[in-house]
C-alpha cells in the first residue's frame, strides 16, 4: 500500500496512470477523486479486461476505507495487471473530492 502522498505524486506526473474506484456508484456519487474511473469492486472480473485493456497501466486503487481497495488489488494482479497499487480510502484524501 503507497500512501496518499505517493498516489497524488504519482497522478501528478501523469503518463498512463488509471485512478480506480471501487465502491459502488452511489458512493462516486457522493464524492470522489478528479478523474477517477468508477469500477465497482464486484464487477472487476466481469468488466477488468474491457475498461482497463492495457494491463502494463499504473493502476492507483482506492474504496472509502481501503479494505475494498485491498481486495481489488490482489484480484487485479491475479488478472494479470503489473502496475496496480493501493492507496486505500477516501476518506484519507487531503485534496479534495469531486462532488455531483
Amino acid at each position: 500500500m503507497i500512501t496518499a502522498q505517493k498516489a497524488k505524486e504519482i497522478m501528478d506526473v501523469g503518463g498512463s496512470v488509471v485512478i480506480l474506484d471501487v465502491r459502488a456508484q452511489e458512493e462516486y456519487d457522493q464524492g470522489h477523486i478528479a478523474g477517477a474511473v468508477l469500477l465497482p469492486d464486484y464487477e472487476l472480473a466481469s468488466r477488468a479486461q474491457t475498461e482497463l485493456p492495457d494491463k502494463a497501466a499504473t493502476l492507483l486503487v482506492y474504496c472509502r476505507s481501503g479494505r475494498r481497495s485491498q481486495s481489488a488489488v490482489q484480484k487485479l494482479a491475479a488478472m494479470g495487471y503489473t502496475d496496480v497499487r493501493d492507496f486505500g480510502g477516501g476518506i484519507d484524501w487531503p485534496y479534495g473530492l469531486v462532488r455531483q
